[in-house]
């Protein structure tokens, strides 16, 4: 089949490239620049110029496929229009920027995925989005039963999974997969480097209170199996959860950074980790068992703490 991907350079993106590459699969990935084609040739994809706020490239991109995964998502300032990057700044109290950034990339996100359904609509054919699992209440275990909490960190995207479910209700074979906020491996640039770097820059490991809240984690290949078996097997409405680990207790993932880069860990404050404090604080506990019977998804790549423990984040 032809899938058109989106975030088709990305950490998880490439991943599921490749996997769908050796199922048999052809991708036509997502390239905003030239740079972009060109890295997706060398990998074996084919390139399709556009990006998440040229509409009419996501269109044309999925009118040419028998279905879409869409895993591209605008984390950087820079990356919004000139106009946004104004709005954000300039549309309120200074207190406010982190919020109106938000409203902005998800409003990105949730335009990008009607405009890819609204092609596939009446047609059956599989539009896999990609969402969080901190997008659920906190301080339980959650399951992919569970609905978004719009008092969580990621409640921003909440929008995107009613988007997707009102989609399936008009012909899209449309399913959710719910990423962890640690999704690690080879090339992870993101939450888990992101506290290896704060660590490394202020001499301490730390964790929020007694560190005791836990951390759902998957391998960026599991996920990217998952996202295959989504594409291929999931059905209309469905919620998949990406967890292979349901819950790592943060202290023992503060602990396994402190013996790497020989520094303390201690008890800090929310404010010490900046933009992440929300985050490293949250009791995300979640359940991917429906996603492994359903799917028959079986997780085998190595452990968070592994990843970690092995070196290839310090190197």
């Amino acid at each position: 089949m032809r899938v058109f991907l989106t975030g088709a350079t990305g950490f998880i993106g490439s991943a599921i490239a490749q996997e769908l590459i050796c199922a048999g699969h052809q991708v036509i990935g997502l390239a905003r620049t030239e740079e972009a084609a060109n890295k997706l040739k060398t990998a074996g994809l084919e390139p399709h110029r556009g990006s998440l706020v040229d509409l009419e490239s996501l269109k044309s991109g999925a009118a040419k496929a028998d279905g879409v995964i869409h895993t591209a998502f605008v984390h950087a300032f820079s990356k919004i229009s000139l106009n946004d990057r104004l709005a954000v700044i300039f549309g309120g109290l200074p207190n406010g920027i982190a919020a109106r950034f938000l409203s902005k990339i998800a409003a990105l996100d949730s335009n990008a995925i009607e405009a890819m359904g609204n092609v596939l609509k009446a047609s059956g054919k599989p539009l896999i989005i990609t969402s969080g699992t901190m997008i659920l209440p906190l301080g339980r275990t959650v399951t992919e039963k569970d609905k978004p909490d719009p008092t969580s960190p990621a409640a921003y995207r909440m929008r995107s999974e009613e988007i997707a479910m009102e989609l399936a209700s008009r012909g899209v074979r449309t399913s959710i997969v719910r990423l962890p906020p640690t999704v690690h491996g080879d090339g992870d640039k993101g939450f888990l480097s992101t506290l290896i770097n704060i660590a490394r820059k202020k001499g301490v490991s730390g964790y929020v209170n007694d560190g005791q809240n836990h951390w759902p984690a998957v391998h960026r290949l599991d996920a990217a199996h998952l996202f295959r078996l989504a594409f291929e097997k999931g059905l209309a409405g469905a919620v998949y959860h990406g967890v292979a680990e349901e819950g790592i207790p943060f202290i023992e993932i503060a602990g396994a950074i402190a013996k790497q880069l020989q520094v303390p860990i201690a008890p800090k404050p929310e404010k010490h980790f900046g933009f992440l404090g929300s985050i490293v604080v949250a009791d995300n506990k979640t359940s991917g068992k429906a996603t492994k019977e359903l799917l028959g998804w079986k997780p085998e790549h190595t452990s968070l703490i592994d990843d970690i423990e092995n070196g290839q984040y310090f190197k």
